[in-house]
């Protein structure tokens, strides 16, 4: 992981492999803030949602236990969360890198929608 700093405010960008990791291990929520309708059409199981257009830094719930990391469709809405986080004095707080795009890029399992049916479908890690 590295730390970046936007307009003075500083927050951890993980890798993809740094995430699937750490969730595989049960040591980070992972929470995406994409929309509602990206999240149905597909995600990363057992990700949370908490869309950008939603947020409330001083509602998250505490990061004792488990480490909180955001990602997004691309890595830009997940930054904007994390700067929202750091600049409400939420410390420490992560956003994956590249976001969805990266994840699925990267060969990672996720539910995806049949589009024969509508209904949801398991693509499994290549």
């Amino acid at each position: 992981m590295k730390t970046e700093t936007v307009d003075g405010l500083s927050f951890e960008t993980w890798t993809v492999d740094e995430v699937a990791k750490a969730f595989d291990a049960n040591e980070i929520t992972l929470i995406d803030v994409r929309t509602p309708q990206e999240y149905a059409f597909e995600h990363i199981p057992g990700a949370l949602l908490l869309p950008l257009s939603f947020f409330s830094a001083e509602k998250l719930p505490s990061q004792e236990g488990k480490r909180i990391v955001f990602h997004c469709g691309s890595g830009v809405r997940s930054g904007k969360v994390a700067a929202a986080c750091a600049a409400a004095g939420i410390r420490p707080v992560a956003h994956m890198e590249g976001g969805f795009g990266a994840w699925k890029a990267a060969g990672k399992a996720y539910t995806g929608t049949d589009m024969a049916t509508g209904a949801p479908k398991s693509v499994p890690a290549s």
